[in-house]
């Protein structure tokens, strides 16, 4: 399994409309990916390392796919759309990594 992770510095940029985010625009990507998407995430920042210290990013997401080929191929017809939708809910330039799931536990001891 893979991840798709993707950041939005807190200092990247002014602005970021989280309901957009989490109402539109990763439900466009859960629908283009189709079956490609197993699930996603969304981190909404709270705060830093140190009590009362700003967050390091505004958002994140993790998005789920069975594995890397599979990602790329569902993704690459509708990149340009994803991409140009950005603009309507930030600024910020987002940092992208993709990374193999090489273990996961769920609160009851079961493998994610």
């Amino acid at each position: 399994m893979i991840k798709m992770s993707v950041y939005y510095s807190a200092d990247g940029g002014s602005t970021f409309d989280h309901d957009y985010y989490r109402t539109r625009h990763m439900p466009l990507l859960q629908e283009r990916l189709g079956d490609a998407c197993l699930r996603y995430e969304i981190d909404k920042g709270l705060a830093g390392r140190e009590a009362g210290s700003a967050p390091e990013f505004v958002a994140a997401c993790h998005v789920y796919a069975p594995d890397l080929a599979t990602f790329q191929e569902a993704l690459a017809p509708h990149r340009a759309e994803i991409a140009a939708d950005v603009a309507n809910y930030t600024d910020i330039a987002p940092i992208v990594q993709i990374s193999e799931v090489v273990e996961g536990q769920g609160k009851s001891g079961c493998a994610l």
